[in-house]
């Protein structure tokens, strides 16, 4: 169905008309010019994310459904970095001619997924046209206790550096993608010059059977086998609100706290120029997925780099007291890793590598501005 056939306010009520608010802060939402959200008692938590077509997102390898689930699992993931629960989210979408109706329903099948599984209610948002690609802005509400609430600026010297889950299989997945994707295109390419060059020929009978040999390849899927692991953490990451429960379980409180989404050096120098501190990390305890390594290898690239420097893992890195290290041993079978510790500022941030050399780290994750 064409989305001008439904109009803007059609397409809300079609997108909408399903949503039950699950939430009691949620006092109104969809229908009216705001959403109303009531906090008594407790602080209130706001992040924002925008993501672009073809920057942050490639249609050709991500369903629209995969991109609704991943777009609001980044924003969920900021709220837990706080160590906050989140409870509202409003969705704005800038939509070009060439998506229907059945495409932004199935981005919303995506969001609703995410957001039913942490009991987030979508509280509001809004759509427009684009003539550039589509464009996504996601807004997540949380709210924490004041005192609960964890910042970047609070690590403290000898404070033990920690990550949740593995790293760098975000990364692979992207690359084992791109790759995928260049193959497929420079195929299409060469089929297509080789028409061209049929037709100015006059060569009918071979136009035809390059014709049928380009339907081929159109419809050529890559075999994936053994690498699903790296797609699922690329195309449907998720936020670790499990990791802040364990936490909170085993009453460790972090003293600083990010989520890894521009990759483990950029959130490291973060923490340490904030808190004021410096740092030092340990190769070989920094948490790899087997099939992450494979990858690495195969695609000859230091698995190490990709580790500290893919982004898009969406896991938690967190310092805490050094009084915690007991309780932390027992939650390393959970996925929690120690990787290091706090060091005063002027030590400098460094990685010790698996053979004892100290080298600096240098923010290479991603960058969307380049």
């Amino acid at each position: 169905m064409e989305i001008a056939k439904l109009g803007e306010f059609g397409l809300i009520d079609r997108l909408t008309q399903n949503i039950q608010l699950k939430n009691p802060s949620s006092a109104y939402g969809v229908g009216d010019d705001c959403a109303v959200v009531h906090y008594p008692d407790t602080e209130v938590l706001i992040t924002t994310d925008m993501l672009m077509e073809g920057i942050h997102f490639d249609l050709t390898y991500i369903t629209m459904q995969e991109l609704g689930y991943k777009s609001a699992m980044e924003n969920i993931s900021d709220v837990f970095a706080m160590n906050g629960i989140p409870r509202q989210m409003t969705v704005s979408m800038a939509i070009g001619k060439r998506f229907k109706v059945e495409d932004i329903e199935a981005f919303y099948r995506g969001l609703h997924e995410a957001c039913d599984k942490w009991n987030i209610d979508i509280v509001g948002g809004d759509t427009t046209s684009s003539i550039t690609g589509l464009a996504i802005s996601i807004t997540c509400i949380g709210e924490a206790k004041k005192e609960d609430i964890v910042y970047r600026h609070g690590a403290k010297e000898t404070d033990l550096i920690c990550v949740t889950g593995n790293l760098g299989a975000a990364y692979m997945g992207l690359q084992l993608l791109e790759r995928e994707k260049n193959v497929y295109y420079h195929q299409i390419d060469e089929i297509n010059q080789k028409i061209r060059d049929a037709q100015q020929a006059g060569n009918d009978a071979l136009v035809k059977h390059l014709q049928e040999q380009g339907a081929k390849i159109a419809d050529f899927q890559p075999d994936f086998a053994g690498k699903e692991y790296l797609l699922e953490r690329q195309l449907r990451p998720e936020a670790r609100g499990d990791m802040i429960a364990l936490l909170r379980e085993h009453n460790i409180r972090p003293t600083a706290m990010m989520d890894i989404s521009d990759g483990l050096s950029s959130e490291l120098l973060h923490i340490c120029q904030q808190s004021h501190c410096g740092c030092r990390i340990y190769e070989k305890n920094i948490p790899i997925d087997y099939q992450t390594a494979v990858m690495a290898e195969e695609l000859n690239m230091n698995v190490t780099t990709c580790a500290m420097n893919g982004g898009e893992d969406y896991e938690l890195l967190f310092t805490c007291s050094i009084g915690d290290h007991d309780k932390l041993d027992e939650l390393e079978s959970m996925g929690i890793k120690q990787i290091g510790y706090i060091t005063k500022e002027s030590l400098g941030t460094k990685l010790i590598s698996r053979d004892q050399q100290e080298f600096d780290i240098t923010a290479q994750g991603w960058n969307p501005l380049k």
